[in-house]
Formats: structure tokens, C-alpha cells, sequence
């Protein structure tokens, strides 16, 4: 075991270790104000993510997973659709009640919408439409055309609040859809896919195993979509308390204490779950749910770290660097690729995904390939919102073109990489997004477009990073298709280029 957590530690250092890097350099110059008390509380924010994120992955490979899939499989097998249905629903709605990373975003937003209201309704649409995923690997529909239909009535909804309510609502229900698969939600629910279609079998088993986490993502976006049907002006967005003195000393106990609150409520909430399944369906044997509660602890405590170095160390820092960078605009727009870049690689739920998709793929999709995609994904999508903040337009001319492509691309690519990409959406718009990259475009927004216009044009952010990736893992489809056909193309010239002595040799 400590071998593991030794392998993880060294994965989770090199994943925040970019991000430290360019923090640190960026203070050495007059770009940013960072106090020297506020640079050492950073990096030692950033060692303790390091942490985190290591008792994380273990946490996540010991428990998380095997809990989704023994639930998968256990249910799937009782043949019981009602019952298999009904858990799919409360299990949505539990995990995403719970999520760290929705708290984030509903304590950010609350002076617009309640944050309970808004945690409960994107809990809805999750349980429903993890609901809809199940039905779907049950009666071998595409997904494509799911995914087609879901964002056709997103679009619709999207005009009538075009119509009848505030387009500024808009933003905040997209970014709904980004944040609410976040570290608890995915290695539970790609294991949970995994159990599911192991069970149901079929030669698209491994393609059905994918495309929960997408589903499960639009279902938010079109319930706080439909709340913002009939909400007219009165949406005042106020600026939280970023700065970081507020979070030292007696401050870091309290972030800790809510954090451990929030994660512990999440963590219960499954293992009560689970734990009435297994007594009732499953009965799994005492080591291996000796395995789970230890694999339970690693979750909670790496949880607990990760999301506590992210609230008293990168939110303010990010904040700080958005408004030093926005001084200069077009420097800003090339910053914001290279950080999008690397905050990726510290999302705890890509380590996750990356050796998820390997293992289901038997290696046919690199875990480095889905690195490089994900990374230039969200880089272009960092870049481009600073754009926006900038420019002052809509986040929808980026979203409908995207989607659209994405969804276009999603009926020409193998299925295999449409599933993957989707769900990598819903992976990369984690939390390090909602409390770094988030922050960074609301300080970029306070001096580019001033306080009054944060809602409209600041955030939209997390549904720019969970969108590119659907574009550039497609892309990755399209480079295999294509390798492949060059690849035939070359044998067929060199078979009949070649002598016929040499043919009746090789034959």
C-alpha cells in the first residue's frame, strides 16, 4: 500500500507542480500583487493538494470505484428494472446533492439564485437523467442521438429564456453542467457505467461503459435553464470575499471544518447507500468492504485537503492574478491558454478518467493522447472566455456553434470516442476550475467590464472548459480513422507494387 500512495503522490506532484511553477514566477514580476505571506501560504496550499490529490486517487481506487461497479453489476443482475431505476435516481440525486464542487458554485452565486434550491434542482436533473443513462445501455440506444435530442431541448429552453426571462441567467446554467461532475460524482458513476454494461454484455460493452457523466451533465443545465424562465432583472451578483487574509490563521480551521462538513455529508450519503444495498442485494464479503472503508477514509481525507488548499490558497491567488493580468489584455489572452493547460492536469477526477478509459480500452486510447486533447481543450476554452470577458459578448455564440460541432463530429467519430469525450466534458470542469479558473475570470471581469457585469460575462467560464474537450477527444477519433486508411492505403500500394515472386513468397 505504501508503494501506491507513493505512485500517487508522484502523479498528483507532477500534475500540480505547473500551476505552482507559474504562480511563482508571476510573482517575481510587477504583473500581480502577491505579498510574500500570501506566496508561502500558496505553496504550502500547493503541497498540501499534492497531498490531497494522492489520498484521493487511493481513495478512489480502493472504494469509490468498486462501490459503482459492485452497485452496477449487483443491480443489473437482479433483473429488477423498477428497483434498478429507482437507484439509479436517488443515487444522482444524493451524490449530486452532496458534491463538493456544486457547494462551490451555489456559495458564489447565492445572492442570485438560492443555494439550496439550486443544489436541489441540479440533483434532480442528475438523478434523472442518470435515470435515462441506465435505460439507455438497457435497450442499446445510441448515444448520439440522446445526446442530440438532450441539447436540442437545452437550445429551446435557451430561447425562451432568451424570450421571456434574463439571458445573464444563461451563464450560471451552463456552468451548472460543468461543476456538478465533480471528484465524488465520477469514479463513482464511470465505475457504476462499468458494472452496468459488464453485466449486460454485448460487443459494444466497453462503448456502453462511457457516456454517463455526459448525460448526467446536460440534466442540470436544462432544469436551472427552465428556473430562469420568468426571472426578470433583480439578478444582482455580489462579489465574495476573495482575499486570502480572511482564510489564515483562525480562518483555515473554519475552511477546513466546512469543508469536512460538506465532504462528509457526501461521503455518507453513498455509504448509506451502499451499505442498505449490499445488506439487502449485494452481500459482498467482510475484506473486500474492509477494503471500501479504508478506500472511504483515503477519499474523505484527500477530499477534505485538496478542497481546503483550493479555498484558502488558490481561490484568492487566482482572483489576484485576473485582475493583474486583465491590465494587459492581450497578454492575458495568451496566459490564459497556458493556464488552462496545466489546471487541467491537477483536476483529480482526469487522473481518474485517464486510467479508466485505458483500462476499459485495453490502452487503444493512450492515457498521454487524452492528456494532450484535454490540455489544448482547455487551454482554447481558458483563452477564449478571456476573449469574451473582454470583447463583452454573449457566452452563447461560443456555446451553440460548439455543441453543435460536438454533436455533429459525434456521428462520424467511432463511438467509442464520442462516449469518452463527452464524459470528458463533464471530467475537466472540476473543482480546481470552480475555485481557481473561476476567480480568475471574475477578477479579469472587475477590471476589463466593471462589478455589474461578473454574472453575464465572467462566468459561462466552466461550461467553456467542459465543452472543448468534446471537440478535441473527437478529433482524436478522426486522427485514428484516418491513420487507419493511410495505413490501409500504404499496405494496398506496397501489395501491388510488389513483384510476383515476392507475393507468391510472402503468401
Amino acid at each position: 500500500m505504501i508503494t501506491v500512495l507513493v505512485r500517487k503522490l508522484r502523479e498528483s506532484l507532477v500534475s500540480v507542480f505547473p500551476v505552482a511553477l507559474i504562480v511563482l514566477i508571476l510573482s517575481l514580476f510587477p504583473l500581480v500583487t502577491l505579498s510574500s505571506r500570501e506566496v508561502t501560504a500558496f505553496l504550502i496550499c500547493a503541497v498540501v493538494m499534492v497531498v490531497g490529490i494522492g489520498l484521493f486517487g487511493m481513495g478512489a481506487e480502493m472504494a469509490m470505484s468498486p462501490m459503482g461497479e459492485q452497485i452496477g453489476s449487483g443491480l443489473t443482475r437482479s433483473r429488477n428494472l423498477p428497483l434498478l431505476l429507482s437507484a439509479a435516481f436517488v443515487m444522482g440525486l444524493c451524490i449530486t446533492v452532496a458534491e463538493p464542487d456544486l457547494s462551490v458554485l451555489a456559495a458564489q452565486v447565492r445572492e442570485v439564485v438560492s443555494d439550496k434550491l439550486l443544489v436541489f434542482s441540479v440533483g434532480c436533473g442528475v438523478g434523472v437523467f442518470l435515470l435515462l443513462s441506465v435505460l439507455r445501455m438497457i435497450f442499446r440506444v445510441n448515444l448520439s442521438n440522446l445526446l442530440f435530442y438532450s441539447y436540442l431541448a437545452l437550445f429551446m429552453l435557451t430561447a425562451l429564456v432568451l424570450v421571456y426571462g434574463d439571458g445573464d441567467f444563461l451563464a450560471l446554467a451552463f456552468d451548472a453542467g460543468g461543476v456538478t461532475t465533480g471528484p465524488v460524482t465520477v469514479p463513482f458513476l464511470m465505475a457504476l457505467g462499468v458494472g452496468i454494461a459488464g453485466t449486460l454484455g454485448g460487443k459494444h460493452a466497453n462503448e456502453n461503459s462511457f457516456g454517463m457523466i455526459a448525460l448526467s451533465s446536460v440534466g442540470p443545465m436544462i432544469v436551472v435553464a427552465a428556473l430562469g424562465i420568468g426571472a426578470r432583472g433583480g439578478l444582482a451578483y455580489a462579489l465574495p470575499d476573495y482575499s486570502m487574509e480572511s482564510k489564515l490563521g483562525a480562518g483555515i480551521l473554519r475552511v477546513l471544518l466546512s469543508t469536512g462538513r460538506d465532504v462528509g455529508i457526501a461521503v455518507v450519503l453513498i455509504v448509506l447507500f451502499f451499505t442498505v444495498l449490499d445488506r439487502v442485494f449485494l452481500r459482498l464479503p467482510k475484506k473486500t468492504l474492509i477494503r471500501i472503508a479504508v478506500g472511504i477514509a483515503y477519499t474523505f481525507a484527500g477530499l477534505v485537503l485538496f478542497l481546503s488548499a483550493a479555498t484558502v490558497g488558490f481561490m484568492p491567488v487566482g482572483f489576484a492574478l485576473g485582475r493583474g493580468m486583465a491590465e494587459r489584455p492581450a497578454l492575458l489572452l495568451a496566459f490564459s491558454f497556458l493556464l488552462g493547460a496545466v489546471v487541467v492536469l491537477a483536476e483529480p477526477a482526469v487522473l481518474v478518467l485517464n486510467r479508466q478509459v485505458e483500462q476499459v480500452t485495453g490502452g487503444t486510447v493512450e492515457k498521454r493522447s487524452m492528456m494532450i486533447a484535454l490540455s489544448c481543450g482547455v487551454g482554447l476554452s481558458i483563452g477564449l472566455s478571456m476573449l469574451r470577458i473582454w470583447l463583452g459578448f454573449s457566452i452563447l455564440c461560443y456555446l451553440i456553434p460548439g455543441y453543435l460541432l460536438s454533436l455533429g463530429l459525434s456521428f462520424f467519430v467511432p463511438k467509442l470516442y464520442t462516449a469518452i469525450a463527452f464524459d470528458s466534458g463533464g471530467v475537466a470542469s472540476g473543482p480546481l476550475t470552480s475555485t481557481f479558473i473561476l476567480p480568475f475570470a471574475v477578477g479579469a471581469c472587475t477590471v476589463l467590464q466593471g462589478e455589474g457585469k461578473i454574472l453575464s460575462d465572467a462566468f459561462g467560464i466552466v461550461a467553456m472548459v467542459a465543452m472543448t474537450p468534446l471537440i478535441t477527444i473527437q478529433l482524436l477519433g478522426f486522427r485514428a480513422i484516418l491513420a487507419g486508411k493511410i495505413r490501409d492505403r500504404s499496405s494496398m500500394r506496397r501489395i501491388l507494387d510488389a513483384a510476383d515472386e515476392e507475393i507468391i513468397r510472402f503468401m
